[in-house]
């Protein structure tokens, strides 16, 4: 795995270091904003995953976070922050992170974090075949996605810029329509922890994953109060529009 740690404090990125090496990763470190956009800038196709302080010199991380997912949104993305409130927890998912960290934290967490965004990165592209465009594994009268492509359409129409998580998320809702899912089941089902967890994770996926489906039609994300999620486009006017 080559991994790109942007953490302004050396003695946590020596700490990690040590953890990363056990693992046998290959690692970059950058201790400011700015380095880290000219690291990302120099191979953008070089990173498995990105863990990004969101608190950084120069250039601050939510502006790091931004600038990558102009770029791409396939790049796993997990922000580190020692702020512990629920606005700046969903703004880092606002922006495209697919996790984040709150400082302090066990390097052991974090490696679990990184270990899951990264298998499921890996599974995601592994296999993946050009002539698959209409290849779609979950298909019902509006809706339609197709894993390898990673692209979902509501009435035909594209659902745009959607980041790894939010992909998994609706295929996961999708795969069974109108079946209710509780937070902590979507915790395992697309992050791959059951420990480590926050629902308000969860959450902030949710509204993300819904402000891009309204981009393009009616909403299919349905909340059960006191209980989770469930996918269900049975009520919603089947449009054949090409």
């Amino acid at each position: 795995m080559n991994l790109l740690m942007i953490e302004d404090n050396t003695a946590v990125s020596e700490m990690m270091g040590m953890f990363y090496k056990k693992e046998q990763w290959n690692v970059v470190n950058a201790y400011d904003g700015e380095e880290a956009l000219k690291l990302f800038d120099d191979d953008k196709q070089a990173w498995d995953v990105i863990v990004l302080d969101l608190n950084l010199p120069k250039v601050d991380g939510m502006q790091v976070a931004i600038k990558i997912r102009e770029s791409t949104e396939i790049v796993p993305l997990i922000m580190l922050t020692a702020r512990d409130s629920d606005s700046d927890q969903v703004l880092g998912f606002e922006v495209g992170a697919d996790d984040y960290v709150t400082k302090p934290f066990s390097p052991i967490t974090l490696i679990a974090r990184i270990k899951a965004l990264h298998r499921r990165a890996t599974m995601q592209t592994n296999g993946q075949d050009d002539n698959v465009a209409d290849d779609f594994d979950i298909k019902t009268r509006t809706f339609k996605l197709n894993s390898r492509t990673r692209e979902a359409y509501i009435n035909n129409v594209l659902i745009p810029d959607l980041t790894p998580k939010e992909f998994d998320l609706l295929r996961v809702l999708s795969q069974k329509p109108r079946q209710v899912f509780s937070r902590d089941q979507l915790l395992q089902l697309v992050w791959d922890y059951e420990y480590f967890g926050d629902e308000r994770t969860v959450d902030a996926h949710v509204k993300k994953l819904r402000q891009k489906i309204e981009k393009v039609g009616p909403q299919v994300i349905q909340t059960v109060w006191g209980v989770g999620y469930k996918f269900d486009d049975s009520i919603l006017p089947e449009n054949p529009r090409k």
